[in-house]
Parts: C-alpha cells; structure tokens; sequence
C-alpha cells in the first residue's frame, strides 16, 4: 500500500471532521490491509459535546453524532473508493468517549493493502470472542479475525442476534438495541477479557458496530505498539 494514499485519507477525513463539527481531531491515522480500511481517530470533542458529556448526557452525544458520521461515510466512502480504485461494499463506526476517540472500518471488494501477519493464536482469539459473545447473548455463528497492524486487529462476528433481537428490530427500536448491545457488550469484553494475555499486548481502545440487516459485527481491538 502506498502511504500517501493513507496519509491522503487521514488528511481528508480529518479536515471533513474540521468543517461540520468545528474543531478536528489531534490525530487521524488510517491503516490499509487486504480488504480492510481503518481509521483511527483521537482526540476529537467538539465543544457542544464537551459540555454534554460533563452533564452526564452520554446517549445523547452518541445519536447526535451517530446520524452526522452516517451522513458524512458516504462522502468518506467515494474518496476512500477513488483513492484506492476499489469499491466498498459495507462501513462501521464507534466511539469511545471517556477515551476521546474513535474508529472508522471500511470493508473493500477487492484487495488494496498487503496481509499483516500478526504473531497471535488464531485460534485461542477466536474461542475468546466466543466465550464472551456467550456472555452477553449467543456464541456466533462465525468468527473471522483480521490482523491489520501490529497495533490494529479486526475481529467479524456473524449470526449474533438472538430471537428478542430481531423482534426489537422489527418493531423499530433499532436505535435503543444498538446503544443498550455498545454498552453491555464493552463492559464484557473489557471487563472479562484475556486479551493481553493472547495479544501478549495491553489493549488501549476497543470498538464494536453492528451491521444488523445483515446480523454481523465488526470489532476492532487496538493495542499498544
């Protein structure tokens, strides 16, 4: 992969951030491998969200700033498509506000980075996403990893959903299933995860979206270098 192509886009997607929420992020790093596009992003509150977050008023930052980031991954995804000749066929956020930061993930149709070999246990990483999926609703149907860094390691999860889940997606809560998963699920794998264990690594940031149409989550584990 060409560095500056990720520069490229750590730069546009830094200056996007800059100009619809009025102050951009301290830094903006994108990491290219196989059909894998992420950024991460620190550093970055506007003020209404500063004071906000002081009053407690969390869920409320996560909706406002959920349906601008919707908004402005569709302009992301044709310069991340034009920069790099691919297609992207599926994106993700979160946002980890007590860490002030947060990750985009672009899945591509075709290969535009090299694969990261990464020196961790497949295996065992898997049985422990299993595990703590089990915790909190059902073990998946499928577990994918995709090491992207030494620091960045993507984690798909699919057939996740359990009955109650759909039926709460049916009748329209989407949005109160998605905040209520983020939360309970982030105290889980935090909490009771070995991960440092199995990344022989500490973890600094954990994010986790959902693709529910479809019954997938993309997780991504980011370590300390």
């Amino acid at each position: 992969m060409d560095q500056k192509k990720e520069e490229y886009i750590s730069s546009y997607i830094s200056k996007l951030l800059r100009k619809k929420f009025g102050r951009g992020p301290q830094s903006c790093q994108t990491t290219v491998s196989k059909n894998h596009l992420v950024t991460y992003i620190r550093g970055f509150l506007s003020p209404m969200e500063d004071i906000l977050l002081e009053y407690g008023q969390n869920k409320y930052v996560d909706h406002a700033r959920g349906v601008i980031i919707t908004h402005l991954l569709d302009e992301i995804k044709g310069v991340v498509q034009v920069t790099l000749d691919v297609e992207v066929v599926d994106y993700y956020h979160d946002w980890n506000f007590p860490n002030n930061s947060g990750v985009l993930i672009f899945v591509l149709d075709n290969e535009a980075g090299e694969e990261y070999k990464a020196d961790v246990d497949i295996q065992r990483l898997e049985n422990e996403i299993s595990r703590l999926s089990l915790l909190v609703e059902k073990v998946p149907d499928k577990v994918h990893i995709f090491p992207i860094s030494s620091s960045i390691c993507l984690i798909e999860r699919t057939g996740i959903l359990i009955q109650i889940e759909k039926a709460l997606i049916e009748k329209g809560f989407e949005k109160e299933l998605r905040y209520t998963k983020d939360e309970l699920e982030k105290k889980y794998f935090h909490r009771d995860g070995r991960f440092g264990d199995i990344f022989h690594k500490s973890v600094m940031d954990m994010f986790i979206d959902w693709n529910f149409k479809e019954d997938k989550s993309l997780m991504a584990v980011i370590l300390r270098s």
